[in-house]
């Protein structure tokens, strides 16, 4: 066994294991192994920039104070101005506007 690798075991649900039987029959993957290791490579790549993330956010606040709901309302707002629908594409649909209740 190399350096680099190391055994595992562990209980995994059986439609996950079919999913990575198939990627395997498919071309998709090399080996079942193959698969969950790319699979657990890409949950520790999420998790680090999650973390990276959040710690560029607590410095941001902590430079200019806490980020309000309605400043991130009005940036969502903003980035849904601002996208590009690719072509073909469906624009999502509007939401309805709830009356108030006189």
């Amino acid at each position: 066994m190399s350096q680099r690798k190391g055994r595992l075991t562990v209980t995994v649900d059986r439609a996950l294991i079919d999913a990575g039987n198939a990627a395997v029959a498919k071309g998709q993957a090399d080996s079942l192994s193959g698969w969950v290791n790319l699979a657990l490579q890409e949950r520790a790549t999420r998790e680090r920039r999650l973390q990276t993330m959040a710690a560029a956010i607590a410095t941001y606040e902590a430079e200019f104070g806490v980020i309000s709901a309605a400043e991130l309302a009005a940036q969502a707002r903003a980035d849904r101005r601002s996208a590009i629908i690719p072509a073909g594409a469906k624009p999502p649909p509007k939401k309805a506007r709830r009356r108030r209740a006189m």
